[in-house]
């Protein structure tokens, strides 16, 4: 059986984009972390938190859990707090070109394997009264950086550098190769 670690409906509809069947188990982990962390090496430590709190029942079971974060200037930015933290981020983020990183684990019984990607992301410059705008559609407040790029956020971006998933919150061609390489699986999402 495969299990996605996570609650999110984003990577829920990535997995099914890819042909895989699995159910949904949401771990509840500590997501905190030391100040100053490398953005790779933090995605990859919270992912395999995520899949280890998962219970393996038997030998065909396998964990897929990720994190994804924004990262802007040496700055971590999660999700917004309130209404003026979404407007601080937005302003940070005008104008400006940020990292989003997702890191993976995929576990099993017998082999864990976990990795990241990163993509830059390149917004357009954005005065107050549109970043406002954005804010009031109420999608700002539970994504980090305070925007989601498959909504209306599209709209804030010019451009991305990377792969476009691994922002909405899943490297897809990245676990697809994983899943691979590693499990048994072919790139349609069949077990060998």
């Amino acid at each position: 059986m495969l299990i996605l670690a996570s609650k999110s409906p984003r990577r829920k509809e990535i997995l099914q984009g890819l042909g895989l069947n699995f159910i949904c188990e949401s771990p509840s982990v500590d997501e905190s972390f030391p100040p100053r962390i490398d953005p790779n090496i933090l995605v990859r430590e919270l992912a395999m938190r995520k899949a280890e709190a998962v219970k393996i029942a038997n030998s065909g079971d396998l964990v897929i859990a990720a994190d994804t974060i924004v990262y802007h200037r040496g700055r971590i930015l999660g999700k917004p707090k309130n209404e003026d933290d979404a407007l601080v981020m937005l302003r940070l983020l005008s104008g400006d070109v940020h990292t989003v990183y997702t890191g993976y684990a995929v576990r099993s019984m017998y082999k864990t394997v976990c990795d990241f990607c990163a993509t830059d992301v390149y917004f357009r410059n954005l005065d107050d009264d549109e970043i406002m705008k954005y804010i009031k559609t109420g999608e700002p407040m539970d994504k980090a950086g305070a925007y989601e790029i498959q909504g209306i956020g599209a709209l804030l971006v010019d451009r991305i550098d990377g792969d476009y998933l691994n922002v909405v919150g899943l490297p897809a061609s990245s676990l697809m190769f994983c899943l691979k390489d590693n499990f048994g699986f072919d790139y349609y999402g069949n077990k060998k």
